[in-house]
């Protein structure tokens, strides 16, 4: 029988397998923790950058909230109660669309005069809570303005047109006058028209 036997004081280890396996895993570990750090701190600079953010966006809204209350304190007042309840009225009239610019336009074009042309328009509430318009139109002579009032009268879109003020150029070619018109606006109102009878129905006998 043959017997082998290792009488040294160390035993024979495979040094080298050993930190091929132990440096390979302590790499990994080191890359894994590297990234978790990246990760990390590139969340906690986006945290940041977000709460900022929404600093920025709150300043924002307490500004706004500021300004809203200091116009609302402002309509509030006495003095401005008129302008603040005509522009609420004028503004549920857009919303119900019975005000519609294109319509005004349209209407004011079917009457405008040749070489007069308008220059700004502005909505207003009259004494008896009416539709005004007040209107700002040039033209090169004061018979334009004079035959634009008639005009309004009588195209029954508008009522109780008168020429407000009137602005005179004398040097110069062109547009030498300038014109305040005001006038009750009366939008048209479209007739409800009864539906036909079904076919089939009896008709009703006149009395």
């Amino acid at each position: 029988m043959h017997l082998e036997i290792n009488l040294a004081s160390q035993p024979y280890e495979d040094a080298r397998q050993f930190w091929l396996r132990w440096g390979t895993a302590l790499t990994i570990a080191t890359i894994v923790t590297l990234a978790l750090i990246a990760i990390d701190v590139s969340g906690w600079f986006a945290a940041r950058r977000d709460h900022a953010m929404i600093a920025s966006y709150r300043a924002q809204i307490a500004q706004r909230d500021r300004t809203r209350q200091q116009a609302e304190a402002y309509l509030n007042k006495p003095e401005n109660r008129t302008t603040r309840d005509e522009s609420q009225f004028l503004n549920n009239l857009i919303e119900r669309k019975s005000l519609s610019w294109t319509r005004v336009l349209e209407d004011l074009e079917k009457v405008m005069p040749a070489r007069v042309h308008l220059i700004s328009i502005r909505p207003a509430i009259g004494d008896e809570n009416q539709l005004m318009l007040k209107l700002v139109v040039a033209g090169d002579s004061r018979d334009r303005a004079i035959e634009l009032a008639q005009r309004m009268e009588e195209s029954h879109r508008f009522s109780e047109t008168y020429i407000q003020s009137e602005h005179f150029t004398p040097v110069g070619s062109g547009d030498r006058f300038e014109f305040d018109i005001s006038g009750v606006y009366l939008p048209q109102i479209s007739a409800q028209v009864a539906p036909p009878p079904k076919a089939g129905s009896p008709k009703r006998s006149t009395p």
